[in-house]
């Protein structure tokens, strides 16, 4: 049988740009196969562009240059085989080599205030999608920029460009077949900004004035060449040319001023574009003629028996002329006149005062000389001896260790001998471990104190000690002793010592004190650590730790100090332990806000009203809501514990005025009503109606007054609610009045009183230890009388 043929190679898809040549090649098995080329399913005989080409077993579709029809599917059928793949023609987004180029490597330079427009004109497969953009952000038209495109072109107008159009711009040309990105520069060139402020006064004599300023904050995009300084007498209008200073240098210095008088200056900056806006001065006045002023007191350098060398500083304030020198005056310590020590100013800042009497005492002091005259004289120098430097103090006396732990060791002695002129001014403390023959100097200490603590030692670390007293005539001979610390402790695993007194849950009223002391113990002392809700406390919580005891203090506590607080103890050996508590800040409530009423219902009030303020800090926070019918009747309770900020009264008469109260209230107590300012009234709708009188004899239900049901005794704390009831009975209804030892309460705002179909309660909200007393309901009609009585008892909180 003859042999079948097969492919050696397919067809493989090929993606190309438009105008570039493509190919498509397959090799078969044998020679002797005519081929046929197919495209998108037809079958392909001529087309324009397109070279069918055999040479041996290869089989090639040559384009010369791809055009859009050239894009699509091919087939290649040849005897037993077949073989398909694609052309794709890609024609992204182009613009022209030699415009890129210019666009990319100069930037586009304009003067502020003029138009700019950039035009980029580009080929490809339409559709385009041309945006601009700058700082990342695209642009969008508005006043002053416009973006513009057509299937060939697109174009970015800015009407008055100015300094903030300065910068990169990108445009981002995008088809199906790709994308392109052209980074441009926009240089806006204009005018500086004025000179960075404010202008300082550097000097401000009877003969100079000198101005100091900053460099603009932008230059306008060219180097600023120079400074232009002006200047306004007060009062005038002219302003008066001083002068220009280079670009280097951004201080001015006008020698043509009078004295006492006044004067505005003003400064631009100027490049090639012109000169800036003027940065003003305040109001700057030259000063008067005036002396020098004190130096501060003069200092002893050294002294023997016959001289004493001083040494001072020129005054803060020079006055308004160059200082020549100063006048040195003396005196004995305890008179009062001043002598001179020498009879010409001394230029130098240093002086050695000659001829001075053996052990007397002396104070100095000097004045500034300048051609304004002489200045006023500095305080007194501190009084020094005309004597030789004085000996170094003896060495000090009974040098001990007083007392020594695991980790320190206490020293103690007693001062050096009584010598003359050996004032002890202090003390030094030396060490030295046994091992190192070097001494280090652990304190420093004034000459009252005669003790110190060395710690920082290990267990039964050996070393030696040494104190020197040091005195005028420098350090004395120091005492040695050798020391030892003590053993160390047994190690005790830090714990917390929380007991009854302890609490885990605080309740602090706000603006009241936290305090909370837990004691703990551990050996080595343990670290202590606070935290608040797992973070660093506040700046504003203090803590301690003394005696094995861990103490927090907040003063004028706040409602952020709410919170979970945790104290931790570690003894740097991975041994911790913790224990939290939790801190609620509460205070007395805000009263709730304006209230509205609405009837959703007819014959329905619904009541609303804005929150308390407390409500944010407050998660027990509630609210009572009561009415009366009167503009001076009682208050009945008509809802309580209401979690929200809405209460619908179904029970409303037509025709009757209603009045309504809401209160906030939580654990600490109630807050101020809020109350509706005008009645609540449903108009009352007359009906027409006839009755025929049925004529029959009935019997008599009218009965008097009776109490089905005392009161009873209450005993409650001081700021809780008190609620007090009982029932009566009667036809017709009895009229109901409440009396406190024998005091009728109708007309009392602090009681709140309510009759359900004979069930009567009184309500106080916070009870006060005024409260306390005999309580009596009486029940009257027409019948008779009828009362019940009770007595309150009031106890305190704690």
């Amino acid at each position: 049988s003859v042999p079948r043929c097969y492919l050696n190679k397919q067809l493989a898809t090929v993606r190309v740009l438009k105008g570039d040549p493509a190919e498509l090649s397959c090799a078969v098995s044998k020679d002797n196969v005519t081929g046929t080329w197919f495209k998108d399913g037809l079958k392909l005989t001529s087309m324009d562009g397109v070279i069918f080409e055999k040479k041996g077993l290869v089989h090639k579709l040559i384009i010369n240059k791809a055009e859009d029809i050239h894009a699509g599917k091919y087939r290649f059928e040849g005897g037993d085989v077949k073989t398909e793949a694609s052309i794709f023609v890609e024609d992204p987004p182009q613009v022209d080599k030699v415009l890129l180029k210019n666009l990319t490597s100069v930037p586009t330079v304009a003067k502020a205030g003029a138009g700019v427009k950039l035009r980029i004109p580009f080929e490809g497969r339409v559709p385009i999608r041309a945006a601009w953009l700058k700082d990342r952000m695209e642009l969008g038209d508005d006043t002053r920029i416009r973006v513009d495109k057509s299937d060939t072109c697109t174009t970015l107008s800015i009407s008055s460009c100015d300094r903030r159009d300065c910068g990169d711009y990108k445009v981002r040309l995008k088809n199906d077949s790709g994308v392109l990105e052209i980074n441009l520069k926009l240089v806006v060139i204009d005018r500086p900004q004025p000179p960075a402020g404010p202008i300082k006064v550097v000097e401000s004599s009877a003969n100079n004035i000198t101005i100091q300023w900053k460099p603009p904050k932008d230059d306008g995009g060219k180097p600023v060449q120079r400074y232009l300084v002006e200047r306004q007498q007060v009062g005038r209008n002219d302003w008066e040319t001083l002068g220009e200073t280079p670009r280097s240098c951004t201080s001015f210095t006008t020698s043509k001023v009078e004295e006492e008088m006044s004067y505005y200056f003003r400064v631009r900056a100027v490049n090639a574009e012109g000169a800036s806006d003027a940065l003003e001065s305040g109001e700057v006045k030259a000063a008067g003629k005036a002396s020098p002023g004190a130096p501060d007191p003069p200092e002893i350098v050294s002294a023997s028996r016959d001289t004493i060398t001083i040494t001072w500083k020129a005054p803060r304030k020079s006055g308004t002329s160059q200082i020549v020198g100063y006048i040195v005056q003396k005196r004995k310590k305890g008179t009062v006149t001043w002598l001179p020590v020498t009879n010409v100013p001394v230029k130098d800042k240093k002086l050695t005062v000659t001829s001075l009497k053996k052990g007397v005492q002396y104070e100095f002091r000097v004045a500034a000389v300048s051609a304004a005259g002489r200045g006023q004289p500095s305080a007194p120098s501190e009084p020094a001896f005309a004597r030789d430097p004085t000996k170094s103090p003896g060495q000090v006396q009974d040098l001990k260790v007083s007392s020594s732990d695991s980790t320190s060791v206490t020293l103690t002695w007693n001062r050096p001998e009584a010598q003359d002129g050996n004032d002890v001014k202090g003390y030094e403390v030396e060490m030295r471990p046994c091992n190192s023959p070097s001494w280090t100097k652990c304190f420093t200490l004034p000459a009252d104190t005669t003790t110190c603590r060395v710690q920082g030692l290990q267990a039964k670390e050996k070393l030696f000690l040494r104190v020197r007293a040091l005195g005028d005539g420098g350090p004395g001979e120091p005492t040695e002793l050798e020391a030892c610390a003590g053993p160390a402790a047994p190690v005790v695993p830090p714990r917390l010592l929380i007991d009854d007194t302890v609490k885990s849950f605080l309740v602090i009223k706000a603006g009241n004190t936290i305090r909370v002391k837990i004691p703990f113990e551990g050996s080595p002392e343990p670290v202590v650590t606070w935290l608040k809700d797992g973070l660093p406390l506040p700046s504003r919580a203090a803590v301690s730790t003394e005696g094995g005891t861990a103490q927090l203090l907040l003063r004028a506590a706040e409602f952020s100090d709410s919170g979970t607080y945790t104290v931790e103890l570690g003894n740097g050996l991975g041994k911790r332990e913790t224990f939290s508590f939790q801190v609620q800040i509460t205070d007395i409530p805000q009263p709730p806000g304006a209230i509205r009423l609405e009837e959703n219902v007819p014959n329905t009030v619904t009541v609303t009203w804005d929150p308390s303020a407390s409500e944010k800090w407050e998660k027990n926070l509630y609210y009572t809501i009561l009415k009366r019918e009167s503009q001076k009747g009682l208050w009945h309770v008509l809802g309580d514990l209401i979690y929200n900020n809405k209460f619908t009264f179904t029970r409303v008469v037509p025709g009757r005025d209603y009045y309504f109260r809401v209160v906030a209230k939580n654990d600490l107590g109630a807050s101020d009503p809020s109350e509706t300012v005008q009645p609540w009234r449903i108009r009352k709708t007359k009906a027409e109606f006839r009755v025929k009188a049925q004529h029959y004899r009935g019997v008599n239900q009218k009965q008097p007054p009776r109490v089905l049901v005392p009161l009873k005794p209450h005993v409650v704390v001081t700021g809780s609610e008190c609620h007090m009831s009982c029932a009566v009975g009667g036809h017709p209804a009895p009229k109901i009045t409440w009396y406190k030892d024998g005091r009728d309460l109708s007309k009392d705002p602090n009681y709140f009183c309510t009759n359900d179909f004979g069930v009567c309660s009184l309500v106080i909200l916070g009870v006060t230890k005024q409260d306390k007393g005999e309580y009596m309901v009486e029940a009257t009609n027409e019948l008779g009388r009828a009362f019940s009585k009770a007595f309150l008892a009031i106890k305190g909180n704690s």
